[in-house]
């Protein structure tokens, strides 16, 4: 038995079926991942006998969902090594944790002429809200290239870094289409030397890499519970907590403030300062299960058996004929964006889907780098702890299937 038949007993997900027959492959883990017994098991438990608001009650009731609300806020810090509880700030996901990033970012350091940078290689989420920013503060945005493989070129870093006021640099830990671990590190480095604040937008990184922000060195590290075994609507923004003191607040109303007159409010601290009203208090409980989880799955036999799944898999594609893997560089976690010569992407995933196999196609939220390769649209197939080497030959055998019946 391998590491990843032990976990899968955990997951009660993977026993459904599509179509009437049995889910035999989900390869859609960088949308979203699967929940395992402890996650559902406390939200459960919350939804039946533990349902109360958080912070506001003096009630026994009230205590103890705050409780389990914090140790996930505190479950989060010790995930990402942060100095104090202060500096993590809870939001629905990372799509809300960069918009409220780049907002208060923005109010606080952003002038007229300041560089905003960012890759070729980035999330509408993480391109989107910068842009909005430009756009107000009448900033510049200035894209780092990636070379024909989707690899960053670093060569190039330093001369973007010094043609203008870059103020803010952000960028992916890992990229959501082509499955590429980038050099974060020596990004934050570089950018140090200029003066520029770093953002890593981890929503895919957190999953696959060990993260320490300390050891990093970043300003701000963002990532979505959901996408690490917890439940949805959940997220997580890191900042220093120095800067995160400076920043405005991102939203008014309840749990935010400190005092408030007809005429004036004042601002609770860090980091309720960032949270105004009713937060998922559920979801945000089952991140201390989940990162719990994702700490026990992180051994040096589960990485050895994630890195011959990239080995198999990249063997495996390459002898499709027709076929063109992205993001084929070393560094790679076990995600694979493809497309084949003369078929649509869409077709493929849906029949796959037919013959009970769940994977991703289209956009997915990158259209620039997809568009940067000269597709409209790929498919994705992304795995996580729970997937097997059985489940990837399986793959292979529809996905030949599927080309064979749509050529």
């Amino acid at each position: 038995m391998t590491a990843a038949d032990d976990i899968r007993g955990r997951f009660p997900f993977l026993k459904n079926t599509v179509n009437g027959s049995r889910l035999s492959v989900y390869f859609d883990n960088a949308a979203t991942s699967q929940k395992p017994d402890t996650v559902i098991d406390l939200a459960d438990r919350m939804f039946r006998g533990l349902n109360a608001n958080v912070h506001r009650a003096v009630h026994r009731l009230g205590a103890e969902v705050t409780d389990l609300y914090e140790a996930g806020r505190e479950a989060a810090r010790e995930f990402v090594n942060a100095v104090s509880r202060e500096e993590i700030i809870l939001t629905s996901g990372t799509t809300a944790s960069i918009n409220l990033l780049a907002y208060t970012f923005g109010e606080r350091f952003i002038n007229e002429g300041d560089v905003i940078l960012l890759t070729e290689a980035e999330h509408h989420s993480n391109i989107v809200p910068w842009q909005m920013l430009a756009l107000r503060k009448k900033a510049r945005l200035m894209y780092l290239p990636v070379d024909e493989r989707g690899v960053w070129r670093m060569d190039l870093l330093e001369g973007l870094m010094s043609s203008g006021r870059v103020r803010i640099v952000s960028a992916a830990h890992v990229s959501n289409v082509l499955g590429l671990v980038n050099p974060v590190g020596e990004l934050v480095r570089t950018a140090r030397k200029y003066g520029a604040y770093v953002h890593i937008d981890g929503a895919q990184g957190i999953v696959h890499s060990r993260v320490d922000v300390q050891a990093l060195d970043c300003d701000f590290y963002s990532f979505s519970g959901h996408k690490v075994y917890a439940a949805t609507g959940t997220g997580i923004l890191y900042g220093k907590k120095g800067i995160l003191e400076q920043l405005p607040p991102w939203m008014g109303g309840g749990d935010m403030v400190d005092t408030v007159t007809y005429g004036k409010t004042t601002y609770a601290p860090l980091p309720l300062k960032f949270e105004a009203g009713t937060q998922n208090v559920i979801g945000v409980a089952t991140l201390a299960p989940a990162l719990r989880f994702a700490r026990s799955a992180d051994t040096p036999e589960m990485e050895a058996y994630q890195r011959k799944i990239v080995e198999y898999m990249t063997e495996e594609l390459h002898s499709v004929k027709g076929l063109r893997l992205y993001g084929d560089a070393p560094g790679k976690i076990p995600l694979f964006s493809f497309t084949v010569d003369g078929i649509h992407h869409s077709d493929i995933a849906t029949l796959l889907d037919h013959f009970g196999f769940a994977v991703r196609s289209g956009l997915m939220c990158s259209e620039p780098l997809i568009g940067r390769f000269g597709q409209s649209g790929m498919v994705r197939a992304s795995l996580l702890v729970y997937n097997t080497i059985e489940e990837c030959s399986e793959f292979m055998a529809a996905l030949r299937k599927a080309i064979r019946m749509l050529s």
